[in-house]
């Protein structure tokens, strides 16, 4: 519960609520979609657990692993012409994340109680690169809450269910991904121009 009296599940629904008509390509426009693999190791550990820290289920609402939240994640971590310094960001903060852990409980990260979490994740938040650290994370998990589940997110549009959202149409296909659209029949780049 925040000092304005509602929790971290009523803010997301309320912040989701507000940019479920921006679109999520705009926020990706230069990612491409690429599968991920399915066995995870650290960062990807620790990663999921802070994600599902920061969005789990409920009762009446889907969790980070509901909404595919880590495959949506790796899959833009892994497009070649992802942010260099933000993927590093990314994966540094697991490091700040373990090492704070360690030395405050002698545990890692994903080995903690809630309440231990909480108390972690509220001293890497106080810091510059800690508060960038978990906005990032929070974009990703408000983007795998909304973006169409071809990209990997959202599977079978249950954050869409969930904020009863109606998504626009056509909703692409595997073969009208963002990505693929630069595309011209024979494979091309199209080029952009710039107004002088």
């Amino acid at each position: 519960m925040t000092s304005s009296g509602i929790n971290r599940r009523e803010f997301l629904r309320i912040l989701t609520i507000a940019v479920a008509a921006y679109p999520i390509s705009t926020l990706a426009e230069k990612r491409q979609f690429k599968p991920a693999i399915k066995k995870y190791k650290e960062p990807w550990l620790t990663l999921s657990a802070v994600q599902e820290h920061l969005f789990p289920a409920e009762d009446d609402s889907p969790g980070a692993k509901d909404i595919n939240a880590l495959l949506y994640l790796r899959n833009m971590l892994a497009t070649p012409d992802f942010d260099k310094e933000e993927s590093a960001l990314i994966k540094n903060g697991v490091g700040w994340l373990n090492d704070l852990s360690t030395k405050e409980y002698k545990k890692t990260f994903i080995q903690l109680d809630s309440a231990a979490k909480e108390k972690v994740l509220r001293r890497i938040e106080s810091s510059n690169a800690g508060s960038r650290w978990l906005s990032l994370l929070l974009t990703y998990l408000i983007e795998a809450l909304l973006t169409d589940p071809a990209y990997g997110g959202n599977p079978n549009g249950i954050g869409w269910q969930w904020l009863q959202h109606q998504p626009g149409f056509p909703r692409p296909t595997t073969n009208k991904q963002y990505f693929k659209l630069n595309k011209l029949k024979y494979g091309q780049t199209r080029t952009r121009t710039t107004k002088a």
